[in-house]
């Protein structure tokens, strides 16, 4: 006999956004919280009626103390898991071997992200419950993708929220050499073990191509470049010249060690993109054919945004200010806390004190293998706009 599944109940007064299928609870929405004895097991949640809402997992140590994993009664055991694997893998192009593979509640596995580089696998587990099934998601991530090594990057900051330790291993125990990876028709020199995430940022993959037929015979600049995708990309399509900007000096190493690797013509720095900018040693300098910015998220909180949204505009605007009559701005966001809206006020507040007429030639977007619920607008993080500036 089974004993009883412990519940949450909603206060009375909550204005949650689990009644509209979001899959959050947070502590001060519930009457009561339970014991810690709960951590990391499925617990159901009810509103104040005593509906049924769905099954989660608990944290009491997190402020999000409940995530749901199905709106029926489920436990999570191997068999959900197999099942939840198994459908987020087939949910992805089968013909890819670079991609991701789960990305958390959007794959009903909360705190899950797995992310494929040809025959390596990398795990991060954000959740408590998931942590303490780290062992199974391995064997069966193994089972169903027999990868070379599974690489379990336990080292995002964000897990101390949950009250997790931090810590990178390997499946089979042995480190993870660096080596050379071809993505896209590009080698890139990954370290799936120490490097940034999970090695490389697969969500931007789309992105490269479609900024790169901009140009051909340009003068192109891309502004927090990172391992130099946007560059490497910008030149082999023809650009004539390409200078690739990022703060982190082993990024800009390594953006040169593939630009070398792969024989394209493009120059990287050290530069802290807003000064860069400021430099007022670089008046008189030719402005841009096409800027890149791609910057890291701003807004990694939600009391971050404001401050944000003024950092944005900054540079959006010292970009507009950079390009020739007619160039061209590719400009993202990755702050999940930036909506589109938002991204819209700020690119329209920079176009106006540039005194630029700004036209959106394509709206960008995290790919599929990045999936999106609609009743989450945190799963939507990535998005972006490619404009002509006049």
């Amino acid at each position: 006999m089974s004993s009883p599944v412990a519940s949450l109940k909603l206060k009375a007064n909550a204005k949650s956004r689990v009644l509209s299928g979001h899959p959050w609870v947070f502590a001060n929405e519930v009457e009561t919280l339970l014991g810690a004895e709960h951590d990391g097991a499925v617990v159901e949640c009810r509103d104040r009626a005593g509906r049924f809402l769905g099954s989660g997992i608990y944290n009491s140590k997190s402020q999000i103390i409940w995530r749901r994993l199905s709106t029926q009664r489920v436990a999570l055991d191997e068999v959900y898991l197999r099942g939840a694997l198994t459908k987020a893998i087939a949910r992805r192009d089968p013909a890819s071997r670079h991609r991701r593979l789960v990305w958390s509640e959007s794959d009903d596995l909360p705190g899950v992200v797995v992310d494929q580089f040809g025959d390596t696998l990398v795990l991060q587990v954000q959740s408590l419950a998931m942590d303490q099934r780290t062992s199974l998601i391995v064997d069966l991530l193994a089972e169903l993708l027999s990868p070379a090594e599974i690489i379990v990057r336990n080292d995002a900051h964000i897990r101390k929220l949950e009250g997790l330790p931090l810590g990178v291993y390997t499946r089979s125990g042995q480190a993870w050499a660096p080596r050379w990876e071809k993505i896209d028709g590009f080698d890139y020199w990954l370290d799936l073990q120490s490097g940034q995430k999970t090695g490389f940022y697969l969500d931007q993959r789309e992105q490269h191509s479609v900024l790169a037929k901009h140009c051909a015979g340009k003068r192109v600049l891309d502004a927090f470049c990172n391992q130099g995708p946007f560059a490497l990309h910008a030149a082999r399509a023809g650009a004539k010249e390409v200078l690739g900007l990022d703060s982190a000096a082993d990024a800009i190493d390594q953006a040169k060690k593939n630009a070398e690797r792969n024989g394209v013509n493009a120059s990287f720095a050290v530069a802290n993109v807003f000064d860069w900018f400021n430099d007022p040693a670089r008046h008189g300098e030719p402005l841009w054919d096409v800027i890149v910015l791609d910057p890291p998220p701003f807004a990694k909180s939600k009391s971050a945004l404001e401050g944000a949204l003024r950092g944005y505009k900054e540079i959006n605007l010292r970009a507009m200010q950079s390009l020739v009559s007619g160039g061209v701005l590719a400009t993202y966001t990755c702050s999940h806390h930036m909506q589109d809206a938002e991204l819209r006020n700020v690119l329209a507040g920079a176009a106006t004190d540039a005194k630029r007429k700004v036209r959106i030639i394509e709206f960008c977007h995290q790919p599929a293998d990045h999936p999106v619920l609609v009743t989450m607008p945190e799963s939507e993080y990535l998005r972006g706009y490619i404009v002509r500036v006049e």
